[in-house]
């Protein structure tokens, strides 16, 4: 078996402690500074995002109230926001930091396979953002072609940031690819060969199966944006025409032809779709933990919920042209791609229904990540079932490039995982850092923020159904749309504020923590995974000192009867379960 020749290792292992400043925590190949690393550069960048959209609703609820906001830098702003949010903030911290942190601890192994390797992925994505964030400071400014960065619009004359901007957005993205290529490498393999002694795959906790699922949809999914990118370049610099179709532009002939833009939205979406599901699937596993953890109850049909990542990851690669109704597409890939869509609402409903049933007659402890649990579970079905009104084909034309499809995206893919974020820093923030946070601050935090979320996004759906438009600089006199809509702008630029003002608490908590906090017990939750259980608290390097765990039981045994605690850690040996239970829970 493959854990034990990791094991066989820890001895050479233990001569490579780091022994600098800089070997520690800068040139770190410790996987939990790797992910710290990862996490704070990954806040910080949306941090940058979160002042974007902050402007962008000054400028939509108080049109020619702002003169340093100018229709480019509208266009810029939106762009920066949804590529920065998706891609270097979400994608970033739930992999590279949530993954790098968790998958060593919870599979009881050292670090990483590949040590030397994730320290370079990381690295090579902190240059990604650099370059990014660079584009804001050349001529023309970032690019603004929107988010999804659609030809011939991303490249042609009248969009800002055609010269520079739109070269250093598509070479960073093919960087950051490069960089989750590495760490994507080694978070599979690791999950494959270095768990340890009785860590089966059905053994492991959710967060590992939805962390490791994503993964493998990234490796699969990337490279789609990567040629896309790369294409893109080609027809910016070398005058290719892969997107670029004969078209005259401001007057004058570009000299491009025969090529395809329904191809680039072909390619981006094939990344694009999966990527709902990169950040979605380790949010889906780091909540059933918390919920399972914090209700003190063995999550509810354990082998169901891996299945359905699995189902999900798989059909996740047959929906993407649901986002390309308006393409043109022939009427039956329309109802092919609205078929699978429904079909994927399936295993997401199963997940929802198995944490309805885990909170079940729970023993429920609100504390402050229970709380944000709990939130995700109401944003998502309220995104989810906005998003059977957008998968089907004749309602998302009209509803298509309105502020209902801005409502639904940021419910499901921004509000939700976001929420999952916070929930997983306030639980395993004791693990990462030693130390306790104000629990009293906390509940504020999260109350602020999910009110707030709703203040701003509710309304919008009402604005879509009234046909107003999405990515418009200002609305102006326009006859069909009612006196109502400006003021619902305004409400929720005023919400967008103070849930941004807000976010102070959680930055606020965690420095108070930091530097006068309590020192928390080792398993404060008293959790059952691994990583609650390291011989150091918090884990050194290494993990686990001379002899790593060998795990007896499935990761959720919660409230067991006849059992002296009300939970049992999964490297408790089998001779003190209770008579009639087995190892992996059930009876």
């Amino acid at each position: 078996m493959s854990y034990v020749a990791f094991a066989d290792r820890d001895h050479e292992q233990e001569h490579h402690d780091p022994e600098t400043f800089f070997t520690k925590y800068i040139w770190s190949q410790d996987h939990k500074v790797i992910a710290i690393q990862y996490g704070l550069t990954a806040i910080f960048v949306g941090l940058i995002a979160l002042g974007l959209s902050v402007m962008m609703r000054l400028q939509l609820g108080f049109p020619n109230e702002f003169n340093f906001i100018n229709p480019e830098d509208y266009y810029q702003f939106i762009t920066m926001h949804g590529m920065i949010m998706v891609v270097y903030l979400l994608t970033a911290l739930f992999l590279g930091g949530f993954g790098n942190y968790l998958i060593p601890l919870m599979c009881g192994s050292r670090d990483m396979v590949f040590p030397y390797l994730n320290m370079l992925s990381y690295w090579t994505y902190l240059v990604s953002v650099i370059i990014l964030v660079a584009s804001f400071f050349v001529d023309g400014g970032a690019t603004g072609a929107g988010w999804t960065l659609y030809p011939p619009q991303a490249i042609s004359q009248g969009t800002p940031g055609i010269d520079v901007g739109i070269i250093l957005m598509l070479v960073s993205l093919a960087v950051f690819i490069v960089a989750f290529t590495m760490g994507g490498l080694n978070y599979v393999t690791t999950v494959l060969q270095a768990r340890c002694k009785g860590m089966t795959l059905m053994r492991l906790p959710l967060s590992v199966w939805g962390i490791f699922i994503a993964t493998i949809l990234g490796l699969l999914a990337f490279p789609a944006l990567l040629v896309s990118a790369i294409m893109m370049l080609f027809d910016k610099t070398l005058m290719t025409s892969f997107f670029m179709p004969a078209v005259s532009s401001m007057g004058i002939d570009p000299g491009y032809s025969g090529g395809s833009p329904i191809l680039f939205q072909h390619l981006f979406w094939f990344f694009g779709h999966p990527e709902v599901y990169i950040v979605a699937l380790p949010a889906f596993g780091i909540v059933s933990d918390l919920i399972s953890t914090h209700a003190r109850k063995n999550i509810f049909g354990y082998r169901m919920m891996v299945w359905a990542i699995i189902m999900i990851g798989g059909l996740s690669f047959v929906v993407w042209a649901h986002h390309m109704y308006v393409s043109g597409m022939n009427p039956y890939f329309g109802f092919f791609f609205a078929t699978t869509t429904l079909i994927i609402a399936v295993p997401t409903a199963i997940k929802v229904y198995n944490w309805v049933l885990t909170l079940w007659e729970g023993n429920i402890h609100l504390r402050v990540p229970m709380l944000f649990s709990i939130g995700f579970i109401f944003t998502f079905i309220h995104g989810g079932l906005t998003g059977l009104f957008l998968g089907n084909v004749t309602i998302d034309l009209p509803l298509s490039d309105t502020y209902f499809v801005v409502a639904h995206f940021h419910m499901v893919m921004g509000v939700s995982p976001v929420l999952v974020v916070l929930g997983a820093i306030y639980h395993w923030w004791p693990k990462i850092s030693g130390k306790m946070y104000n629990e009293t601050l906390g509940k504020w935090h999260f109350w602020m923020t999910f009110l707030g979320a709703y203040a701003i996004y509710l309304p919008m759906h009402y604005l879509g159904f009234a046909g107003v438009p999405r990515r418009y600089f200002a609305m102006g006199n326009t006859d069909f749309l009612p006196d109502s809509a400006q003021d619902l702008n305004v409400a929720i630029t005023i919400s967008a504020i103070f849930v941004a003002a807000s976010q102070l608490l959680f930055f606020i908590n965690m420095i108070w923590s930091l530097k006068s906090g309590p020192k928390s017990d080792p398993n404060p939750w008293d959790a059952t995974t691994l990583e609650w259980h390291t011989p150091d608290h918090p884990p050194k390097h290494g993990n686990w000192g001379h002899e790593l765990p060998e795990v007896h039981r499935w990761a959720y045994d919660y409230s067991v009867p006849g059992y002296e605690d009300d939970f049992i850690p999964q490297n408790v040996g089998a001779d003190k379960v209770p008579a009639g239970r087995d190892r992996d829970g059930e009876h």
